[in-house]
């Protein structure tokens, strides 16, 4: 299954999974056409929507700067918006995180 990357104004929309309270942080794989995020963090208080922004960045290879929540703050299914990179450079960075299948 692939991931659909959608564009916007800021850049493109990634469609995330977000795995909260788990017990090691990282992409994890594929769920339901989403990129599958854990975080060792709970969710309280928008707590793990930072530490998820901040792993997929470090995973990616990217500036923090560079991710911005654009929808799901209260919700597993979640989308972030990526900035300055093109839908190549982000798939192809996407396909190095990815751990084999």
């Amino acid at each position: 299954m692939e991931l659909e990357l959608r564009h916007c104004a800021e850049g493109l929309l990634l469609p995330v999974h977000a795995q909260p309270g788990a017990r090691r942080q990282g992409i994890v794989g594929l769920h339901d056409g989403r990129l599958k995020v854990a975080v060792t963090t709970v969710a309280e208080k928008g707590k793990a929507n930072k530490e998820i922004l901040k792993v997929v960045a470090a995973a990616l290879g990217l500036r923090p700067k560079q991710l911005t929540l654009h929808s799901g703050q209260t919700n597993p299914r979640k989308v972030v918006c990526v900035s300055d990179i093109s839908e190549a450079e982000l798939r192809g960075k996407l396909q190095d995180a990815l751990p084999p299948s």
